[in-house]
């Protein structure tokens, strides 16, 4: 059976599509490009409009230019509208979040999965597994969480993911046993709602605990936080990835807007002043770290001296990059219900004006590190160096992929360019200005 799996949003659906091809390589499986395939898994995302939108277009593309296809779709989208995306051309099967572990079996595809055939003991096509460059992808996503208990008005992804549920500790450990001997040296720790971890575990654990046992894994994995949540952010966790060497100095720290009206009109927990607090104290624990961070524009409600006052803040902050969402409505979210409504084209402009902040940052964040050397992880067929605090650096090909490096940055503009100037020494890199030997 030839396969493709096309996949939409976070890091947490990515981390789903590894499990589904795991799956489907078990099955006996061989991956394919999307026109080449008998099967086309589509993971969709459903975090805004656009999304339904682009789930939808590549499934009538896949459709057109492959009509023999088996098209199923799973994710985010199909759990929340499965009707609608059942409707489109070429659509054989839906798969529900909650039965995305049991995809193949659902298919009727389902062979046993041993852990050595995930990770590469088995023989012939089941032994075929995930290794780094699998899917294109150097870094291995681990995911360690799915759901979310919160309540933010805007936000549709409790009712197609459900309660918040945690792989327990042993199990992620494991994991990480098998990630480390199949070749990864990097994983991103993810969660919808990572910072909720081991809430529902009996007996319970935390985020914190977590990252401690992380810290203590006996291997060479770098790990990087994918997005946290302000609230569960706490000096603890700043700490430990400021004094561990384990963890990429790297936070996405979403803010979503820096008016506190808006913020309770979003129901998000924390006020502008608690997260203004939390990004300075990284910056002044880590002070090259990649702060990132998620801002909703047009929110109902959202007055222009609200838009005012999100601008300002976000001019002085001391965030690394942003993503921008202008506010659309998600069918079931109380947001929908909200008077106020912001226009489209008020929206747009907002948008403009927070994206254009957001460039300015950027661009700040990349000539401070002009001459610095870095570590990173050579990705890209060895063109292109993704650095411990997020940088993307073009460098002279040279190199696999999936070797940790040091790079010295020599270029901070649009394209960031630079030099490989030795590997890690030991297990991670240490600051270091003399070039070692390769």
């Amino acid at each position: 059976m030839k396969y493709a799996v096309v996949t939409f949003g976070c890091r947490v659906n990515q981390a789903d599509s590894v499990d589904i091809e795991r799956q489907l390589r078990a099955a006996g499986g061989q991956p394919v490009p999307p026109g080449e395939a008998e099967l086309v898994v589509v993971n969709t995302c459903s975090v805004t409009a656009t999304a339904d939108h682009g789930a939808r277009q590549t499934i009538r593309r896949i459709a057109r230019t492959n009509p023999a296809a088996r098209i199923v779709a799973t994710g985010c989208y199909a759990s929340r509208d499965g009707a609608a995306v059942a409707a489109l051309p070429g659509v054989s099967d839906i798969v529900d979040n909650r039965d995305k572990e049991r995809l193949t079996e659902r298919l009727r595809l389902a062979a046993e999965l041993t852990t050595a055939e995930r990770f590469g003991g088995g023989e012939g096509a089941c032994g075929d597994a995930i290794r780094p460059g699998t899917g294109g992808r150097t870094g291995y996503t681990l995911r360690v969480q799915t759901g979310c208990d919160q309540t933010c008005a805007y936000c549709i992804i409790p009712s197609t993911r459900g309660a918040g549920r945690s792989l327990p500790l042993e199990r992620v450990s494991a994991e990480l046993d098998a990630v480390a001997a199949a070749g990864f040296q990097e994983a991103a720790v993810t969660g919808v709602h990572l910072g909720s971890y081991g809430r529902d575990l009996e007996p319970r654990q935390s985020l914190i605990g977590l990252l401690r046992m992380l810290d203590a894994h006996p291997s060479a994995l770098l790990f990087r936080l994918s997005s946290l949540e302000p609230m569960d952010c706490g000096p603890a966790v700043v700490d430990l990835v400021a004094r561990s060497g384990r963890f990429a100095p790297h936070f996405h720290l979403p803010l979503q807007h820096a008016s506190d009206a808006v913020l309770r009109l979003m129901r998000r927990p924390y006020t502008s002043d608690y997260y203004r607090g939390l990004v300075s104290d990284v910056r002044e624990r880590l002070p090259d770290a990649a702060i990132g961070s998620d801002v909703i524009v047009g929110f109902p409600g959202e007055t222009a001296a609200d838009a005012d006052a999100n601008l300002a803040y976000l001019r002085e902050s001391p965030l690394t990059y942003l993503h921008v969402f202008p506010y659309s409505d998600r069918p079931g979210t109380d947001a929908t219900r909200l008077p106020d409504k912001v226009q489209g084209p008020v929206i747009r402009e907002r948008g403009r004006g927070v994206r254009a902040v957001g460039a300015e940052l950027s661009a700040t964040f990349r000539a401070s590190q002009l001459g610095k050397v870095r570590s990173g992880l050579t990705t890209e067929g060895g063109a292109v160096v993704v650095t411990d605090n997020y940088l993307k650096v073009r460098v002279p090909e040279g190199l696999p992929d999936n070797r940790r490096v040091r790079v010295r940055i020599t270029g901070a503009g649009e394209s960031v360019t630079g030099v490989v100037v030795g590997r890690v020494n030991g297990d991670f890199a240490t600051p270091d200005t003399a070039p070692s030997p390769l």
